[in-house]
């Protein structure tokens, strides 16, 4: 076989679609008065009616969990559907005020890889 007989070389393009069926969140509530405590449970119903109020009963009905919960810095963990992900994220950006004072989400990172939540390329200290 000569060099003009051979095949060009053909390239394909894959691309894959993500397979993880959830979506992890670390999020931070930032709240004006610092002294302020959130149990558990009033947290995940602060964000169903954030859910609410953005988009109706539809939106209150979207499943997510609280997977973990640090009630001193307010700091948590969410697992969401993917297809729901940007539904909960946009509710919690947009609520700005819990019981007459304002507060803040603070997204810090997400991932559909619960593994990926465990460390932060940022916070690392090497000894």
């Amino acid at each position: 076989m000569s060099a003009a007989e051979k095949e060009p070389a053909v390239y394909q393009r894959v691309v894959l679609k993500n397979a993880s069926p959830y979506h992890y969140m670390k999020v931070r509530l930032v709240l004006e008065d610092e002294s302020t405590k959130l149990s558990a449970v009033e947290l995940k119903q602060f964000i169903i009616t954030g859910l609410k109020s953005l988009y109706g009963e539809a939106g209150a009905a979207l499943t997510f969990d609280l997977l973990k919960y640090d009630e001193d810095t307010l700091a948590f963990l969410l697992r969401v559907y993917s297809r729901g992900l940007v539904k909960l994220w946009s509710s919690l950006t947009l609520l700005g005020f819990y019981q007459n004072q304002a507060c803040a989400f603070r997204v810090l990172q997400v991932s559909p890889f619960l593994l990926a939540l465990t460390g932060n390329s940022r916070e690392l200290q090497l000894d």
